[in-house]
């Protein structure tokens, strides 16, 4: 029998069991047992409790963690490799490159590690951010490319905001400065969910256009009304010390060192749980994915299709202008026409190697962090240029790419 000529309720069973995650199935009961259990209350008989079959081989807690630590093995090693390759063909000696690179990530016994690893967690922040981003975009269904420009319209709102709210108290133009640019963010997102909802305009042309838009309009905007008192250079004023985010380690703790390490990265770590929960606790969340796997399901489902796409990039955008609101208060603390290097274009990898998962994507951005911090360090002791970062980021997509196809062909399935 298809699903489609099941009755109403034992559908509900059928997706709701048939979208369970696969770490859940041996807790689940079958199709078969609910059915009968729900036609027998119908009927009015009494309900019999129907125990849910056991797996015999579903793997243990234990077993599946060490299936994650063997395949997270084989994609450093993977990674490695491909590193090694990619340094001699540039003539880098490769043991040199990955200690320096190791170093600027985590650092080292002689430097110590605290400051590294700050470091690593700085350049994490607005990629984790904007990755989560990405992450509700595509899970609905919808391929935003538009986390730059919705990154950029959230610092721009942010610098807006201290230039005319500067009378105020320091700390009430922090939080105004992250609500505003958090809103600009989202406003930029349902721009392109509307054009997809009411015009049919594909969320990949309209996120593109709309990162172009964002670029001009801070570059008019540093140029103009927003350019520093002396209006020598493209950029805002810095913004009042007061404002910006505190940091986290004082230097008592890091060898006289102040590190970068600041209130933000916090924001953006319970960004994750919120998000996860949001995806797979809520029902919206549960209409979001199910719209981004069957979106003609769906609409059989009598989910509200256009509402949750809209819901979709706006949270998409929010996630997106936060991120440039954090960066602007923790690390840059001005406005500039190349204010971003990329971190929306890039969040992008970052969500799709952490599996369009919220902890995965906690991962993932840890890891271009760590490379991003590394590269740095090479480019400074090594004299290689900085461009490198983007073909060592280029390695560590491959090495997971790789991977997956490699496990999916043994497995005779497709690569995630």
């Amino acid at each position: 029998m298809n699903n489609a000529d099941l009755p109403p309720m034992d559908r509900d069973i059928e997706a709701d069991t048939g979208h369970a995650d696969a770490g859940s199935a041996g807790s689940i009961e079958s199709v078969d047992s609910a059915r009968s259990r729900i036609h027998s209350t119908r009927n009015g008989s009494p309900s019999p409790i129907i125990e849910a079959p056991v797996n015999p081989i579903a793997p243990s807690t234990l077993r599946r963690f060490i299936s994650w630590l063997v395949q997270a093995a084989g994609y450093a090693a993977g990674f490695v490799i491909l590193l090694t390759a990619t340094f001699l063909l540039l003539g880098i000696p490769p043991a040199n490159a990955l200690t320096e690179l190791w170093k600027g990530a985590f650092g080292d016994a002689e430097s110590g590690h605290l400051y590294a690893i700050s470091e690593t967690l700085v350049k994490m922040t607005p990629l984790l951010l904007a990755g989560l981003g990405v992450v509700v975009a595509w899970r609905a269904g919808l391929f935003s490319i538009g986390g730059e420009g919705q990154l950029l319209i959230g610092a721009l709102m942010a610098t807006g905001t201290a230039r005319v709210c500067h009378s105020l108290p320091a700390p009430l133009i922090t939080i105004l400065m992250l609500v505003t640019g958090t809103v600009a963010g989202a406003f930029w997102g349902w721009i392109a969910g509307w054009l997809r909802v009411r015009r049919n305009v594909q969320e990949v042309i309209s996120t593109i256009l709309l990162n172009y838009a964002a670029l001009y309009l801070v570059g008019a905007m540093v140029g103009g009304p927003l350019q520093e008192a002396t209006h020598t250079s493209q950029q805002s004023d810095p913004m009042p010390d007061a404002v910006l985010f505190a940091r986290l380690i004082p230097r008592a703790l890091s060898a006289g060192m102040q590190t970068r390490l600041h209130t933000g990265v916090l924001i953006a770590l319970i960004a994750v749980p919120i998000i996860s929960l949001f995806l797979f606790r809520t029902a919206s969340g549960f209409g979001v994915r199910l719209l981004g796997q069957n979106g003609e399901a769906a609409r059989v489902a009598r989910f509200p299709v256009d509402k949750l796409r809209l819901k979709a990039m706006l949270i998409s955008g929010a996630l997106c202008g936060l991120a440039g609101v954090v960066e602007l208060l923790g690390i840059s603390t001005r406005l500039d026409a190349n204010f971003s290097p990329g971190w929306g274009y890039t969040a992008i990898p970052v969500a799709l190697l952490g599996g369009l998962n919220p902890a995965g994507t906690l991962i993932s951005a840890i890891l271009f962090g760590a490379l991003t911090a590394g590269c740095g360090s090479l480019s400074r002791f090594s004299g290689v240029s900085s461009v490198l970062i983007n073909v060592i980021q280029a390695a560590a997509v491959l090495a997971v790419v790789g991977g997956r196809a490699w496990r999916a062909r043994r497995s005779g399935g497709e690569a995630d």
